[in-house]
């Protein structure tokens, strides 16, 4: 016994030790860190504020909604001005500040997002029934709103974007990757997204900071809206290094657009497993060249052949994978 206790008091002054070395992970703050657990209790909040007849506790009966609504908006209020308060910190301009002069600023943008609320709900009708008109396999909009992932990620990416255009720190990014964590779908709350936006599947959907995407635009699994190169590293900080994709267009499963330059025009289809480093005309179609197929075959007996025929098929379905 008197061994192991050794060998935990030295294992304990070597780890100590290793806190002195004066590295970012050996940073000890001297206020607090937001909570992630916290601010994922304010996005559950905030969808059923959003949503107030699917998420709703359901304890409470109908005619008390309003009610229940009003402690929802109640708890998210305090919990939020908690959290900006803490983060504030993280701005330059404010890390000396005291705590009264963080606690009010965190006051004035709580109370400034909440006044967001109606829009955000006023967008995300639209994404419900853009799910809806695009996608034959919705049976009805309840199965969209309860299960649809891509729903679910353009929800708190609306939430997170309002949060980032008040220069509210961190918060917004843990909520957008909390989503990507939980979709598979990842879009920064820095992108800037229209009306009736669509995600299809959703899995490995990438939308760069400072992506700007129309009205009425539809995106499969696989989609990259990224930067066309990030060697640059922080001399890149807010250029615009993400595509615009104007109003109307599909982008089919795969497919990379990249570059702050690259702009999508109205009307566009994109196809599956394109690479885009360049801008697209207004009502164009770009696909990759269609994939030739070859089939051997015999038949009389496909598994045995000893003479089998050939076909070659120029297969126009390619353009359309999804």
């Amino acid at each position: 016994m008197h061994k192991l206790e050794n060998n935990i008091n030295d294992l304990m002054k070597d780890l100590l030790n290793d806190y002195d070395k004066g590295r970012t992970i050996d940073e000890v703050k001297t206020f607090d860190h937001p909570d992630k657990e916290v601010i994922t209790e304010i996005l559950a909040s905030l969808r059923r504020i959003i949503f107030p007849g699917y998420f709703r506790n359901r304890s409470f009966r109908v005619y008390t909604v309003r009610n229940n609504l009003s402690m929802l908006a109640e708890d998210v209020i305090f919990k939020l001005i908690k959290q900006i308060s803490i983060v504030l910190r993280y701005d330059k301009e404010l890390e000396n500040a005291d705590e009264m002069t963080l606690a009010e600023i965190a006051e004035e943008k709580t109370f400034e997002f909440m006044g967001k609320i109606p829009k955000i709900r006023e967008y995300i009708e639209t994404d419900v029934q853009a799910a809806y008109d695009g996608d034959p396999a919705a049976y009805n909009k309840d199965e969209i709103i309860y299960s649809y992932p891509g729903l679910f990620a353009i929800l708190v990416n609306r939430i997170a974007h309002e949060l980032w255009l008040l220069r509210i720190p961190i918060i917004p990014r843990i909520m957008t990757e909390y989503a990507h964590s939980e979709t598979g779908i990842d879009i920064h709350p820095g992108a800037t997204i229209g009306k009736y936006f669509f995600i299809d599947h959703g899995t490995g959907i990438v939308v760069g900071e400072t992506t700007v995407i129309g009205d009425n635009v539809k995106i499969y699994q696989g989609v990259t809206l990224g930067a066309l190169s990030t060697r640059g590293g922080q001399a890149l900080k807010s250029k615009k290094r993400h595509p615009t994709i104007e109003d109307n267009v599909t982008i089919y499963s795969g497919a990379s657009i990249l570059g702050g330059d690259t702009v999508i025009g109205k009307n566009v289809v994109i196809g599956g497993n394109a690479f885009i480093t360049r801008s697209v005309p207004e009502g164009a179609k770009v696909s990759v060249k269609n994939q030739g197929l070859r089939y051997n075959y015999d038949a009389s007996n496909p598994v045995q052949s000893e003479a089998p025929q050939t076909i070659e098929v120029d297969d126009e379905s390619w353009f359309y994978i999804i």
